[in-house]
């Protein structure tokens, strides 16, 4: 069971093609990481593609934030990493969307 309590996606359901914004307010930001990185890619399983790691910006109530375009049906997956390369990949799950077509 993956924990999305930290992390939100908007919106959801995600359509191919859409502009994501992902919030972050799990581990490292707790643990008082001054930098963290949105780790994302999509694919199936252990087989991403497209991966990117995008800085993201504190926003005013102290959570980390990142947009980025989705364009393809493939899941959306990402997880989170710090200036200090320490990671939060949910328990090894990883976060992971599913993404449709229209």
């Amino acid at each position: 069971m993956q924990d999305y309590s930290d992390v939100t996606v908007q919106p959801t359901p995600i359509t191919a093609g859409e502009r994501v914004r992902v919030v972050y307010d799990g581990l490292l930001n707790k643990s008082g990481a001054d930098n963290i990185y949105l780790h994302a890619g999509v694919g199936f399983g252990d087989n991403w593609m497209d991966v990117t790691d995008i800085a993201m910006e504190r926003d005013q109530q102290g959570k980390f934030t990142a947009q980025l375009r989705v364009n393809t049906t493939d899941r959306f997956n990402f997880c989170f990493k710090d200036s200090a390369d320490n990671w939060d990949n949910n328990s090894g799950n990883n976060w992971s969307y599913e993404v449709h077509n229209g």
